[in-house]
């Protein structure tokens, strides 16, 4: 049943660990494509230090770039899903040929536009004479595979909406081995460096974007992209709902800017270090969120397809099971970054005195990260039930209106530069509460309610 896409049959847990797995792989290698550049660019003899510094500041940008397939994705991806629960295959393959054009004409258009302004804009986010030739060189190669990112990124969620989620891995899955394997090419056995680890970044998401689109257009898929065609009356709710995907990555990339600047304000001269360490617990972050990610993914395509399909006691089972696996994982990583931080950051750095910075300051950014999985699940939810104001409203709050403030306040409040990471954990206490209270009370009480088979709209 899980292959033709119907989740209102069988195990709720099933089928919500049964999508998890292969998207958590894929997930895991999506985030390789980074994760890997930093890697081998962190152990280049006499400049890794300065050259991860360098991609720290690069990372705000790439973070913006990705901003935008998650609004067409995580926007069309749900409305997708409602669509096939209530048996209407016509307007959800409107709906998926509407989000690929848009992808497609976005990612052109972010080409052009951020090529221009590369340089500036790299200097707003933290770089400095030391860095910025590190970044540009990364940066400006990176862009020329804007288009492969968007539809890589945004084109699986359609994959994975139509239960195919073992396609969806291969997606990311084909551009990670690649990127694995190019990597020490380019830049070591090359030694084009930075550069290098950019050009193997563009040749293996033109991979991952070469698959997807022929999954999609693929026979075998139950709902097939015909034509490159922006449907009437479909943008505007992609939008809509997208916008809280598209908010917390925009948000996210803003906090990194201000972060990096703050650094610099606070680091006495150390600022490449703070920045060098900034870069590697975000690395470390996006590993952490793997699980509920792909935990939170599969559950909120179960629950859009029984919300449509009017089956509330599955919807509700899939909330439930899904905030009891997210809390596991990020206790599970609590422990792991509280009690071992070296050997996680010895994975991106020898040197030594990074190590010890990069340990103190990562245990504070850390300090409350199992209320994460609150988080999620509360901002999940708002999406699958097609609640776009209430999703945006929680994505703003944790990041524009909590970490931003908190982030220029803390370090001028007696807290020092210490202040920069503190502003990440208690941004994550005050906003995962706030998100998840306000789920309970204004979706899964109302779908406790109901009864199945009846009309209801939270």
């Amino acid at each position: 049943m899980t292959d033709k896409g119907d989740f209102s049959q069988s195990s709720i847990t099933g089928h919500i660990f049964r999508l998890a797995a292969p998207a958590f792989l894929a997930e895991l290698v999506n985030v390789l494509y980074s994760l890997v550049d930093r890697m081998y660019i962190g152990h280049i003899s006499e400049t890794g230090t300065l050259a991860l510094s360098a991609i720290g500041v690069v990372f705000p940008l790439i973070s913006f770039i990705t901003a935008f397939a998650s609004l067409l994705g995580t926007g069309g991806g749900p409305l997708c899903a409602i669509e096939r629960g209530k048996k209407n295959d016509q307007r959800a393959q409107a709906i998926m040929e509407t989000a690929f054009a848009l992808l497609i004409a976005v990612g052109l258009v972010l080409t052009a536009s951020l090529l221009v302004f590369s340089r500036p804009l790299l200097l707003l986010m933290g770089a400095n004479e030391q860095t910025i030739g590190y970044a540009s060189g990364y940066f400006r190669i990176y862009l020329i595979g804007t288009v492969f990112v968007m539809i890589s990124l945004g084109a699986n969620p359609f994959i994975i909406t139509q239960g195919r989620s073992t396609v969806a891995m291969g997606t990311v899955l084909i551009g990670a081995i690649l990127n694995t394997v190019l990597d020490p090419l380019f830049i070591f056995t090359l030694g084009l460096g930075v550069k290098g680890a950019a050009i193997a970044t563009v040749i293996s998401q033109a991979a991952s974007a070469a698959w997807a689109t022929i999954a999609l257009c693929s026979r075998s898929s139950s709902l097939r992209i015909r034509r490159l065609k922006i449907h009437k009356g479909i943008t505007k709710p992609i939008l809509q709902l997208g916008v809280t995907g598209f908010m917390f990555k925009v948000t996210n990339s803003l906090t990194q800017a201000v972060a990096n600047v703050t650094l610099q304000l606070y680091s006495n001269g150390m600022d490449t270090l703070y920045i060098g360490a900034m870069s590697i617990i975000n690395s470390i972050r996006e590993i952490s969120s793997l699980a509920t990610s792909s935990v939170t993914s599969s559950a909120q395509t179960i629950a859009s397809y029984n919300y449509g399909a009017r089956c509330y006691s599955k919807d509700r089972a899939t909330i439930r099971i899904a905030t009891a696996a997210n809390l596991a994982c990020t206790l599970a990583v609590y422990a792991v970054v509280q009690i071992w931080p070296r050997p996680l950051i010895s994975i991106f750095t020898s040197d030594e005195a990074l190590i010890e910075l990069t340990a103190r300051c990562m245990r504070i950014f850390f300090a409350v990260f199992f209320m994460m999985s609150f988080q999620s699940v509360g901002q999940t939810a708002f999406i699958a039930h097609n609640c776009p104001k209430r999703a945006v409203f929680f994505s703003l709050l944790r990041k524009a209106m909590l970490v931003i403030p908190l982030t220029i306040i803390l370090p001028r409040a007696g807290l020092g530069i210490d202040g920069v990471f503190w502003a990440e954990a208690l941004s994550q206490l005050i906003g995962a509460t706030a998100t998840f209270s306000t789920m309970y009370f204004t979706v899964y009480r109302k779908l406790r309610k109901a009864k199945d088979g009846e009309a209801l709209a939270v």
